[in-house]
């Protein structure tokens, strides 16, 4: 799969989730052997500011391999022009246009999924991107605002024709927001619709799910979201079985503990000592609860989504991961 000057082995993507995709996480799923990751969503505005929320997700991920890939979300072709660009300056080699994101926050201000009703707009912001950019440009978003205009490939043409180099379709209209599963079987009309590659995503959590998803959506890969919370290896885990046809064995409950110490440790680089351990409390609870240890030490659990001293979140995890633990899930 080529996408601008990138060409792209595998068939398996770590999905953009605000929050959540942080660098460090980011490196693992790409050490692990994810085609590529795709940085947190950023804000045109935040971008314009300079916050540092915003410098925050724009932390490129310091492993080796794939393409450091910015999230934007605009409402307007100047703001998604000026983001695009600050963003290649920022050292960003491809830009992703959020244009599925449900959440209020975000189609309140005309921006994510809320740009699937006014296509006439979606068309002029890829347009503005891609002339700022002047790197690979692709497009995210849903099959549409909601059952009655489900216009998903009527999008991705628009984006195709303005230049987009790829788009990627969440299988559920906005009003869905997550709930019900998401129709993979659907995202084949846009398939049909273009010729740029297409991603499917929504509701894969497996190699087999992956499969099964790429024969139903006919797209050219998958991007994975929410299942690799506690688990960013599985993005590698899909590319390989993708590839191969076979299954890796799960990290053993020491590798995982490896990795959601080594997670901690670059959130607290990044952001300071405290902040980074707050922000790693979501992932924590994932690491713990996927490996089916958070039901055997419960008391820890809860020490560990309230502790303030990393040097002591290191040791709850450690003991959750211990060998009673061990002992336990065997």
């Amino acid at each position: 799969m080529r996408v601008g000057r990138f060409e792209l082995s595998g068939r398996a993507f770590l999905a953009p989730m605000a929050g959540v995709t942080d660098a460090s996480m980011r490196g693992v799923a790409l050490r692990f052997g994810a085609t590529a990751v795709v940085g947190e969503m950023v804000a045109a505005a935040g971008l314009a500011r300079g916050d540092r929320e915003t410098r925050t997700r724009l932390a490129r991920s310091r492993s080796e391999g794939g393409p450091d890939i910015v999230q934007i979300a605009a409402c307007d072709p100047e703001g998604a022009a000026r983001a695009a660009g600050g963003a290649v300056e920022a050292g960003a080699e491809w830009i992703d246009l959020n244009m599925g994101c449900p959440c209020k926050r975000v189609t309140g201000g005309l921006a994510g999924a809320a740009l699937m009703r006014d296509l006439d707009l979606a068309r002029r912001i890829v347009a503005a991107a891609v002339e700022a950019a002047r790197v690979p440009v692709s497009v995210k978003m849903r099959l549409g605002w909601d059952e009655a205009s489900r216009n998903a490939p009527a999008l991705a043409r628009a984006a195709q024709e303005e230049g987009a180099a790829l788009v990627t379709i969440h299988g559920r209209t906005r009003r869905q927001l997550y709930q019900g599963r998401a129709d993979w079987a659907a995202i084949a009309a846009v398939k049909a619709a273009v010729q740029i590659p297409v991603i499917a995503n929504g509701d894969c959590d497996s190699p087999q799910a992956a499969k099964d998803m790429l024969r139903l959506s006919r797209a050219d890969a998958v991007m994975i979201g929410r299942a690799a919370l506690g688990r960013p290896w599985l993005v590698g885990d899909v590319a390989s079985y993708l590839d191969t046809g076979r299954l890796r064995p799960e990290p053993s409950l020491a590798e995982r503990l490896e990795i959601a110490l080594e997670h901690l440790t670059a959130l607290g680089r990044a952001m300071g000592p405290l902040a980074g351990l707050r922000h790693a409390r979501k992932h924590l609870a994932a690491y713990v609860d996927c490996a089916g240890l958070g039901d055997r030490d419960p008391a820890r659990r809860r020490a560990l989504l309230v502790e303030t001293d990393p040097d002591e979140a290191r040791r709850l995890l450690a003991g959750i991961f211990s060998a009673p633990s061990l002992e336990a899930a065997a």
